[in-house]
């Protein structure tokens, strides 16, 4: 029960996206459209989304496990199935202590909900985990088809992928920002994710994990881990700081664009990866 995900991936949130907007995405070549920011159980976005194209795979990243009921996640997975078979990916994640308040032993939540989820007949093989430290990646591995991290660098690409071992999906994302002024760049992105993520404990700790130090967390982050988070600058420079996750073990980039106009972000981000495969 394969399913083709392609080397790029959109990582955009409902207001971002519409058809139109995944159509267009499909023809700028990537292969996932990742819908971000928890969304809802019925799974309604995701099916519109696969109605609008015609070979564009869609996946949650991520359904909260806190406020997305399984079962009904489960019944929303096959009838998307049925009606787009190969293209959607289901995954789910365990959110963050700073927003839910019912947040306890996220590791025993995750397996119950995940056991729902098979004992309701969704494939272990088109499920991943929103895993950043090791337990939950050891999880996702034993679990699922793989994991889908955020706000990681290239060195928790690697990291992972020795966790993970051959044979599962590692769909690490990173923040993308066509802006060639440092400056200005840094100053985005820490008026957005990651800047403002980096209070959040399950982000602020694995980037610790990394070596980033407490100065580098605060104030929105410092000019090393802006860095290290965001690609940024001209088209070709971004596009080999992506294809570094590759080279570090990735299956698959998702792609967090920055800035006013996101479609447009992730449309010379395309562009300019295929001009760097094809040196």
């Amino acid at each position: 029960m394969s399913i083709d995900l392609g080397l790029l991936g959109a990582h955009l949130r409902e207001h971002e996206v519409d058809p139109e907007a995944a159509a267009e995405l499909e023809r700028a070549g990537y292969g996932t459209l990742w819908l971000d920011a928890s969304p809802p159980a019925d799974l309604a976005l995701a099916e519109q989304m696969l109605d609008a194209t015609t070979r564009l795979a869609v996946g949650t990243s991520v359904v909260n496990v806190w406020t997305a009921d399984a079962d009904t996640v489960a019944a929303s997975y096959h009838r998307i199935e049925a009606k787009h078979p190969g293209r959607f990916l289901l995954g789910v994640g365990v959110g963050h202590r700073e927003v839910h308040t019912e947040y306890t032993s996220p590791h025993a939540t995750l397996v119950s909900y995940l056991d729902q989820l098979a004992e309701a007949g969704v494939p272990a093989a088109r499920t991943v985990v929103a895993a950043l430290g090791p337990k939950m990646l050891r999880l996702a591995r034993d679990r699922t088809a793989g994991a889908i991290p955020a706000m990681v660098p290239p060195e928790h690409t690697r990291r992972a992928r020795s966790i993970l071992g051959t044979g599962k999906l590692l769909l690490p994302g990173h923040f993308a920002l066509t802006e060639p002024d440092p400056g200005r760049a840094r100053a985005i992105a820490r008026s957005a994710p990651p800047g403002t993520a980096l209070g959040v404990t399950n982000y602020a700790a694995n980037l610790q994990r990394l070596g980033f130090t407490e100065h580098d967390l605060s104030h929105a982050g410092s000019d090393r881990l802006i860095d290290a988070l965001v690609a940024h600058g001209e088209p070709a420079t971004i596009a080999t700081r992506l294809l570094a996750h590759r080279d570090a073990g990735a299956d698959h980039i998702g792609v967090y664009p920055l800035g006013d106009d996101p479609i447009t972000t992730l449309r010379t981000v395309a562009e300019a990866v295929r001009a760097t495969k094809a040196r």
